[in-house]
């Protein structure tokens, strides 16, 4: 018969470095606004999976793929002014 062991101090002990980093939390924070709009556009096309899209089922889909797009342009712009000084998109 072979002991179980746990392997809790193996685990734990490198607990820090799969922290994400401060610069990693900014990066999630600066793309917050695209993901929320990709998450609003799927809650808008798992509304219309069980049935026919109604023409307002339709206009919902529309403006959240139209807020996705906006947010990642907004994203990408501020991406290359960061990246790049002087350099506007």
């Amino acid at each position: 018969m072979s002991n179980i062991v746990t392997v809790q101090e193996a685990v734990t002990a490198f607990a820090e470095w799969l922290e994400p980093t401060d610069a990693e939390l900014d990066a999630i924070e600066q793309e917050m606004p695209a993901i929320l709009a990709g998450v609003d556009l799927l809650d808008a096309q798992i509304i219309t999976l069980d049935r026919t899209p109604s023409e307002l089922d339709q206009q919902r889909i529309r403006r959240a793929r139209r807020r996705l797009l906006t947010a990642r342009r907004e994203l990408a712009n501020h991406t290359v002014d960061g990246m790049l000084p002087g350099v506007g998109a």
